[in-house]
């Protein structure tokens, strides 16, 4: 992009937020900005020109974008809207990812055809904003990984080079759990260009532990060596539910295993290499006497777990390999065959069938894999995209169920036992269809439903069913995911109790 390409139309004004690296923190501190403005009185939305992640949502027009930017409308008060979020990589392999671009695919290319498409991608994100910036009054924007990759700011369209495009003051975001805050701050700093420094209003020190007075010689030497302020120390927090953007804490096994216990439900997550749509569990992990595990070994699937449930995946074909090769298979069969529930969510479902035939290659090489075989049911990925929100009702249990579709596949019975899982339909339409598959009267099911476990009356059922099957009394379910939206202004509370928020809004106010 270059500097002076784009200005908002109507006296919107911009306000963002960079990073010193990934998972530093800027998903949160937009969202709680959006919030912080929400409660002014502000028409505020969110923009990410590019996000990278296998968290993704369905939007009301029927397309992807990445969750955090869902987390940063809701924050804002709005209904998710893919020019939230023009460009979305969701990485299936390590040199290539599937491309969403204005919410549809576009296909899947590794980095080099990527970076040819550059010029076609700064069309659609400038598009996305101008929509964006013609109805609201304050645009937050959100960089991604590190503002200041040297080898990549030539073609880069969501750091600085969005920042020039609209006129944003920019806020550099900076994780002090992590280690290393000031080499992160100072060294980003003098590796910014004269106009990248212009544009740079100050810092905020992240994910802060122990007592804020001790880091005040730090403060000072920053704005000693920068010439600009701290904003902020923001305190870590364990306290306040926001939706993680990616699955960096499962893939890096930075989530503590919790302790089984008899007088608790207790759930294990098979965690695959290429997990994808892990929000689907959140619901689950905020109710009380629950207990939820993600395992990537077979040997801690032991006994005291009452149901095994299988999630979304990216590449359902290598993740079969994977299974394979690590010796699931029998395991995950052992586990059902002694009367235990097993459920599968999309790329899980699939996984739970005989086989997964990849004909076009949409996701590998290989030709076909084998499943589990705990279903009777075959996929083939297709090579067009399933995407939408659905609603309707359980086959097994009567409860009312919704949420969305992302897949790449369709999956049918061949024979055998069990009968369709769900029964659903887009909202506001009559005709609808059968969706998943279950087996003895769902103690084994596949749905490609995501944000099943959302809804109270299924999760309540869900859970009730293994607390019954272990002697245990039965209870209401919680509120799910929708404790979410108080979450909101905690998050926005605790960001007003330790930053400088008249100064930061003066940025977008002056």
């Amino acid at each position: 992009m270059n500097e002076g390409e784009m200005r908002p139309d109507g006296g919107c004004r911009a306000l963002m937020f960079l990073g010193t690296g990934s998972d530093v923190g800027k998903s949160v501190v937009t969202a709680a900005f959006c919030r912080i403005l929400k409660r002014r009185g502000y028409r505020v939305a969110p923009f990410k020109a590019q996000n990278m992640s296998n968290n993704s949502y369905v939007t009301v027009e029927g397309g992807e974008i990445g969750r955090a930017q869902v987390v940063q409308a809701e924050a804002a008060g709005l209904l998710p809207s893919v020019d939230m979020n023009p460009i979305l990589l969701k990485p299936s392999t390590g040199m290539g990812a599937q491309v969403v671009m204005h919410g549809q695919v576009y296909g899947r290319l590794d980095a080099l055809d990527y970076h040819r498409l550059k010029p076609r991608l700064r069309k659609a994100v400038l598009e996305a904003y101008r929509r964006l910036a013609s109805q609201h009054e304050v645009i937050v924007l959100e960089g991604a990984g590190s503002c200041c990759e040297m080898n990549l700011k030539r073609n880069d369209l969501v750091n600085f080079a969005m920042a020039k495009a609209v006129g944003a003051p920019c806020i550099l975001v900076a994780d002090i759990d992590r280690g290393g805050v000031f080499a992160q701050i100072i060294g980003s700093w003098h590796l910014m260009s004269r106009r990248e420094r212009a544009l740079t209003a100050g810092f905020i020190v992240n994910k802060f532990r122990g007592d804020e007075r001790l880091f005040a010689s730090g403060v000072e030497y920053i704005e000693k060596r920068t010439g600009r302020p701290v904003l902020g120390v923001v305190p870590f927090f364990e306290d306040i539910v926001i939706d993680q953007e990616d699955s960096v804490a499962l893939q890096e096994d930075r989530r503590a295993m919790a302790r089984t216990a008899p007088d608790k439900v207790n759930i294990a997550v098979l965690r695959f290499p290429v997990i994808s749509n892990f929000t689907d569990l959140e619901a689950l992990e905020g109710e009380p006497g629950v207990v939820v595990n993600y395992l990537s070994r077979p040997a801690d699937l032991s006994s005291d777990y009452d149901a095994l449930i299988l999630p979304g995946t990216k590449n359902v074909m290598e993740d079969a390999v994977w299974l394979e090769k690590t010796g699931w298979i029998p395991v995950v069969r052992a586990f059902l065959g002694s009367g235990r529930r097993v459920l599968g969510i999309c790329g899980g479902y699939q996984i739970m069938g005989e086989a997964v035939e990849d004909p076009w290659g949409v996701e590998s090489e290989r030709p076909e894999v084998p499943g589990l075989g705990i279903l009777p049911v075959k996929t083939v990925l297709a090579e067009e995209k399933v995407v939408r929100r659905v609603a309707g009702r359980s086959l097994i249990g009567g409860e009312r169920v919704a949420g969305y579709e992302i897949h790449m596949g369709l999956t049918a019975p061949i024979g055998g036992e069990g009968e369709a899982f769900l029964e659903l339909h887009r909202p506001g339409e009559r005709n609808g269809w059968q969706d998943g598959w279950a087996v003895r009267g769902g103690l084994a099911a596949g749905t490609y439903l995501h944000g099943i476990l959302d809804e109270p009356g299924f999760r309540g059922a869900f859970l009730n069913a293994l607390r019954r099957a272990k002697g245990l009394g039965e209870s209401k379910p919680g509120p799910g995911r929708r404790r979410r939206f108080h979450q909101y202004d905690r998050l926005a509370d605790h960001f007003e109790a330790h930053c400088d928020v008249p100064r930061i809004l003066g940025l977008v106010e002056g």
